[in-house]
């Protein structure tokens, strides 16, 4: 029985931050997509992997692929059916027996979960990953001050979280999603679309792992999931027989946008109510900024500017914690461990106290450490000089990382 994957990587994604879809951020130095191509191309059921991608991402997709052995992806619709439509369409020409449709957002199927899929597909038309739900479930309804108020809701019993892969008999799927989009039949997955064709898809065990990414908390969790997965084990800061301390200091600095101008001020990942922003090419965060600059010098990998030029549009007011993660990743790559960073806000306003912990907040959970590791302070210079004169604002950031004992 020969069986293909088809990776649907073709959706914007961009509620997850960062200016890119997400299926293109990083995670332990590696792209979503390629973590997902990846569990693929490794299993031994697998004949090929095909991606879908959004027209206008082949550059996108080259650099997060990089070095898998993958056909020429196929350009995706407006829809996520559409998509799927197009990636069989494109797979007909050498079609497999039986095909698992697969989101790029979750970058870590288990290979003894596509076992179990694939396994089913012996026995009946369609088979899906899911989990059963495990909570009591509640209805909203609208309560005090717009409040939801709870209500009895529906029995648990029965009800399964869908998740992919999804798995089918090519030629029925194929034939479903041609009956679907002749019909105007719209559904949310493909085993909605294989029962509206009279195909029976049983369910199988999935995984917690193989959970969406959808924010950042959900790439949060994928980056230490990764890191897990593909990194040495993780030393400790004090192990100093194996590991060698690497310290990196940063200092960045933008002047505020012109008056008038319609952005926020964003100051190490939180958004400052009420303030002008600052001007840059993306959303010139002066403390992440400082902060990646100071763990790309003690990882000896240049500057910011050197990962993310600014003459490249795709940062063009792009979040900074796209450039954080990136660096994030770099320790994780190395082998290394973040033993702590501190970032010192230099303004006359705003006010940085009363945001200083939701900034500590922010920092670790983009970094994936304990908040404990992560210090922001904030300092004037007594109304000297262009920052006492209010003219910008500039930060400052020293870190410690502990790396392998190695020459390089």
């Amino acid at each position: 029985m020969t069986v293909d994957a088809l990776i649907v990587a073709a959706g914007r994604g961009l509620r997850v931050g960062g200016g890119l879809p997400k299926q293109y951020r990083p995670a332990a130095g590696r792209a979503l997509l390629w973590h997902a191509c990846r569990a693929f191309l490794h299993h031994p059921a697998i004949r090929r992997v095909q991606v879908v991608i959004s027209a206008g991402d082949e550059a996108l997709y080259r650099t997060a692929v990089g070095d898998l052995d993958l056909p020429p992806p196929v350009a995706g619709g407006a829809t996520r059916q559409e998509s799927v439509h197009r990636g069989l369409a494109a797979m007909a020409a050498a079609p497999p027996e039986r095909v698992l449709i697969h989101d790029a957002a979750r970058p870590f199927p288990p290979a003894d979960m596509i076992d179990r899929v694939v396994a089913a597909l012996q026995q009946a038309p369609g088979a899906l990953a899911a989990l059963p739900v495990p909570d009591t479930l509640k209805l909203g309804r609208t309560g005090p001050a717009g409040l939801p108020l709870a209500a009895q809701g529906p029995s648990r019993d029965g009800l399964w979280r869908a998740q992919t892969p999804q798995g089918f008999r090519f030629d029925e799927i194929l034939a479903a999603h041609r009956q679907a989009q002749a019909a105007g039949f719209a559904a949310t997955d493909d085993a909605a679309i294989a029962e509206w064709a009279g195909l029976d898809v049983v369910l199988v065990q999935g995984a917690e792992d193989n959970f969406k990414v959808t924010d950042g908390n959900d790439l949060a969790r994928a980056a230490a999931l990764a890191e897990g997965r593909h990194a040495p084990p993780p030393p400790s800061c004090a192990t100093a027989a194996v590991m060698a301390p690497r310290v990196g200091q940063g200092f960045d600095v933008h002047r505020f946008a012109t008056p008038g101008t319609r952005r926020p001020l964003q100051l190490c990942g939180v958004t400052i109510p009420g303030a002008t922003g600052l001007a840059g090419h993306s959303d010139a965060d002066v403390g992440i900024h400082a902060l990646c600059d100071a763990i790309y010098g003690a990882l000896a990998e240049g500057d910011i500017g050197a990962h993310f030029p600014p003459s490249d549009g795709r940062y063009r007011n792009a979040d900074s914690a796209l450039f954080l993660e990136h660096a994030r990743d770099r320790i994780a790559a190395r082998g290394g461990r973040l033993c702590n960073a501190d970032v010192t806000l230099i303004c006359e306003a705003p006010r940085i106290g009363p945001h200083r912990q939701a900034m500590r907040a922010r920092l670790a959970q983009l970094l994936a450490v304990a908040e404990g590791r992560i210090s922001v302070k904030a300092t004037t210079t007594e109304r000297l000089g262009f920052l006492g004169r209010g003219e910008g604002i500039a930060a400052q950031a020293a870190v410690t990382i502990a790396l392998p004992d190695t020459d390089g």
